[in-house]
C-alpha cells in the first residue's frame, strides 16, 4: 500500500484540491481505504493510476453532495477565508479573490455532469482532448464539443464578473 501512496499521492491530492478547492486529508485517506478494499476488482486492462484517480474523483463528487460539506460551506467565517489567502494583496483584494473563486467553482459544479467532467479534466487537471477521450471512452470530437458547450454556459453565467472589472 505504501508503494501505491508514493506513486499516486500527488495526483490524488491534486484531484481533491481541484474538486473541493482545498486539500482534504480525510478524503485522501478514504481514497486509499477504498482502493485497498477494492483491489480485487481492479482490472489490469486499464492503468492503475487512472483507476485510483477515478476512485478519488468519485469520492470527491460524493463529498461535494454530502450534507457535511454543505454545512461546512455555510459555517466558514471571513476570518478563516483570510487565513487561507496570500498576504501579498490587501485584505479587500483577498476577500474578493476568494469570493470570485467560490463563484467560479459553484458555476462549474452547476454544469451538467458530462460537461463538468470534461471541463474539470481539461481546465483543472490539464488533460489533453485525447487523454479525456481515452479516460471517458468517448470520441475526441465529443470532448471538444462538451468543452465548448461548458465554456459557453460558464461565460454566460460568469460574464457579470468581467463586467464588474470594467
Amino acid at each position: 500500500m505504501k508503494d501505491i501512496i508514493t506513486k499516486n499521492g500527488y495526483k490524488i491530492r491534486q484531484i481533491i484540491k481541484n474538486f473541493t478547492g482545498e486539500y482534504n486529508e480525510d478524503l485522501e485517506q478514504e481514497v486509499y481505504i477504498k482502493t485497498y478494499k477494492n483491489l480485487e476488482k481492479y482490472k489490469e486492462q486499464n492503468k492503475f493510476s487512472q483507476w485510483i484517480c477515478t476512485i478519488a474523483a468519485n469520492l470527491c463528487r460524493d463529498y461535494l453532495k454530502s450534507s457535511y460539506f454543505r454545512n461546512k460551506q455555510n459555517t466558514d467565517t471571513d476570518e478563516d477565508n483570510l487565513n487561507n489567502l496570500s498576504t501579498r494583496t490587501t485584505p479587500e483584494e483577498q476577500i474578493c479573490a476568494k469570493e470570485r473563486q467560490k463563484i467560479i467553482l459553484k458555476a462549474v459544479n452547476s454544469l451538467p455532469k458530462k460537461m463538468k467532467e470534461v471541463i474539470i479534466l481539461y481546465e483543472f487537471e490539464d488533460y489533453t482532448y485525447e487523454k479525456i477521450s481515452e479516460k471517458l471512452h468517448i470520441p475526441t470530437g465529443t470532448v471538444k464539443s462538451r468543452i465548448n458547450s461548458a465554456r459557453k454556459i460558464l461565460s454566460e453565467k460568469l460574464k457579470f464578473l468581467l463586467e464588474g472589472n470594467n
